[in-house]
């Protein structure tokens, strides 16, 4: 079984460039023979129709027990078992080499129009809880495992994972060959697909999946944050967990901050409020004068799903107008992307995203290397930053830009999540950092 660290491993080709030729030929699969199953194996797992040679939606036929399909566009099937919710979902296929925090990786709103495939075999092995949620409801599409969920065995469960999935309407298939999926994305790049989990006793139509995924239009040019953003500001006042005493609130606050919700996840919040801010959620298309009518220290561009370049469209007058009024700005993800965007640079989609927990990324500043918690699709293409924009972290992958700041100003951003979750706690210093920029621009007293 390869594990996380082994696919986080970077290829001959550089791991993450945009639109690179991939080691094969895209239309030519691996190579790799089989490998040979386990005992017991082949009666949990149905056996896959075989990459090297996609058989057509006409000749098609469910293997025993096989109950739901995963199509991409390019003809590949995939036979499994069904978990989950009974439905079909079509979006982009993508994987995570992340070991751990399968929940906090479901309910992150940046996978929203996606298929999460995860590479490490053992998921639901801690069941779920309402503790461990970065939204109130998961934005993927579905979800693609190498094996059957497990029992839970946690004090922390509530549920075991598969009826949490049910009671989400999220549909998945176990039983896939998770790692010959990974490496067909990750030669191939991008793919379409749609999952089905059909009903029971109700045969897959897969002529009908592949017409599906060959039909999804793909992230690019997608505005996704609308979907998942608040539909009206609030405060948010949770901050740290510890064991036994669960979520703390916030009790005082140096600094009042505006964090701009794209998809903004929870512990990006409650990162905020364990520095000392008041944190006022406002929805993705609120207006540079009704953020700066708060009074703010800073604000805050959160991560969220989609294209930046699409978002941008009303995101980046907004921040314009932040930038030229001169507040404090720290920019996640996708609030980064659009942050650079707004100084000038470009955006690209990637070849093959970066989602996982153990990317090191290097502060060119101090040397010092991270490991970080990663999830996008898309890039800030460093050779497009402007004159006085400079580089503040890359990824020890494929070079590509992890972080920018504003000679001079108290504006700045990185590409991946330093509220982890999951994921190390390497880059929680930047909440910090954010809240001594407030403090020193004496900004909105």
């Amino acid at each position: 079984m390869l594990t996380a660290t082994a696919l986080d491993a970077p290829s001959p080709v550089a791991y993450g460039r945009v639109r690179q030729p991939p080691v094969e030929d895209a239309g030519t699969p691996c190579r790799r023979p089989p490998r040979a199953a386990p005992a017991g194996r082949a009666a949990q797992r149905p056996e896959l129709l075989p990459l090297s040679a996609p058989q057509t939606s006409s000749r098609a036929a469910a293997p025993p027990g096989a109950n739901a399909a995963l199509a991409l566009a390019d003809g590949s099937l995939f036979w499994g078992r069904g978990t989950g919710a009974r439905g079909t979902a079509v979006g982009e296929v993508c994987f995570n080499t992340s070991m751990t925090g399968y929940q906090e990786i479901v309910t992150d709103p940046s996978y929203a129009g996606q298929l999460i495939t995860f590479t490490f075999p053992h998921i639901g092995n801690v069941g779920a809880n309402e503790e461990d949620v970065e939204a109130a409801a998961p934005a993927a599409r579905g979800v693609i495992l190498e094996t059957g969920i497990t029992a839970p065995s946690s004090f922390r469960a509530s549920s075991p994972l598969a009826v949490w999935l049910e009671r989400m309407g999220l549909p998945g298939i176990a039983g896939v060959d998770c790692r010959r999926l990974t490496r067909r994305i990750r030669d191939g790049g991008p793919q379409t697909g749609a999952l089905c989990h059909a009903a029971s006793g109700a045969a897959v139509d897969v002529e009908a999946l592949h017409a599906a995924a060959r039909a999804w239009p793909g992230l690019e040019g997608m505005d996704l944050a609308r979907e998942v953003s608040c539909r009206q500001s609030h405060r948010w006042d949770q901050a740290a967990w510890s064991p036994g005493a669960g979520y703390a609130v916030r009790r005082e606050a140096r600094h009042r901050v505006v964090a701009v919700d794209f998809g903004a996840k929870r512990n990006i919040l409650r990162s905020l409020a364990a520095v000392g801010c008041a944190v006022t959620v406002v929805p993705a298309e609120t207006g540079a004068e009704e953020i700066l009518g708060r009074r703010p220290h800073g604000v805050l561009l959160s991560n969220g799903p989609g294209d930046p370049a699409a978002t941008g469209a009303y995101a980046v007058p907004m921040i314009r107008a932040l930038l030229s009024a001169r507040i404090p700005l720290f920019g996640i993800c996708l609030g980064f992307q659009m942050l650079a965007i707004a100084l000038g640079a470009g955006t690209r989609k990637m070849f093959r995203g970066h989602r996982g927990a153990n990317h090191p990324v290097k502060d060119l500043a101090t040397g010092r290397v991270e490991i970080t918690s990663q999830n996008h699709g898309f890039e800030v293409d460093a050779s497009t930053l402007p004159a006085g924009v400079r580089a503040t972290h890359v990824s020890l992958f494929d070079g590509s830009l992890e972080g920018l700041s504003v000679e001079g100003r108290a504006v700045f951003g990185v590409q991946y999540h330093p509220e982890a979750s999951p994921g190390p706690q390497d880059s929680a210093y930047l909440f910090d950092r954010f809240a001594e920029l407030m403090a020193a621009s004496g900004a909105a007293s």
